[in-house]
């Protein structure tokens, strides 16, 4: 198998924002030629699939600016400084939808866009849910609602789920629902 590795030479800020930046390398190719990349760095992300004991998944719809559209999504939200996956998700989710989880499974890491970010997003499912009260972020707006597997399969088969990190997260549930795949373990936490 040929090493396909590009190996940077050197790399700068193009641009940075609130919590994004853009970077220009330079990259040795493996054929010893030099070419440039651009890219978005992001500090990463959590999601979570809050899931209630009759199976029903609670989820948002949120506005965003970057595609000027409401979409249905699972709840999410960056990781903060010196945050793990697991603390963010846990923040996030008592923030934007009022809910504390008692249990914790790692589902999955998803790359959003390798082409042109760094950016990776652990998916997390959580269930034993209690509700604690919503802390939303000054100037953040969502509505939380509570649906069926069924109801986002019909909205992913209608092409009213274009989120690909809540796509993934229900192909995951069909299956494991279903029993075709094991749930993964779960660890419980306060």
């Amino acid at each position: 198998m040929k090493d396909l590795r590009e190996i940077r030479i050197d790399s700068e800020v193009v641009f940075r924002g609130g919590f994004l930046e853009v970077r220009r390398d330079r990259v040795r190719l493996p054929d010893g030629r030099s070419s440039q990349r651009e890219f978005v760095a992001h500090p990463g992300a959590a999601a979570m699939v809050p899931i209630f004991p009759d199976q029903r998944i609670l989820v948002e719809r949120q506005f965003r600016y970057p595609v000027g559209a409401t979409f249905v999504e699972v709840p999410a939200g960056k990781l903060d400084p010196g945050e793990t996956a697991l603390q963010t998700a846990r923040r996030e989710l008592v923030e934007e939808t009022g809910y504390r989880a008692g249990e914790w499974a790692l589902l999955t890491r998803l790359h959003t866009a390798i082409g042109f970010s760094d950016e990776a997003i652990d998916l997390f499912l959580c269930r034993d849910l209690t509700h604690t009260g919503q802390a939303l972020d000054d100037g953040e707006f969502l509505e939380i609602e509570i649906v069926t597997l069924g109801w986002l399969m019909d909205e992913l088969r209608a092409g009213r789920l274009s989120d690909v990190k809540t796509q993934i997260a229900v192909f995951w549930l069909e299956r494991l629902f279903a029993g075709a795949w094991p749930w993964p373990e779960f660890r419980k936490y306060d």
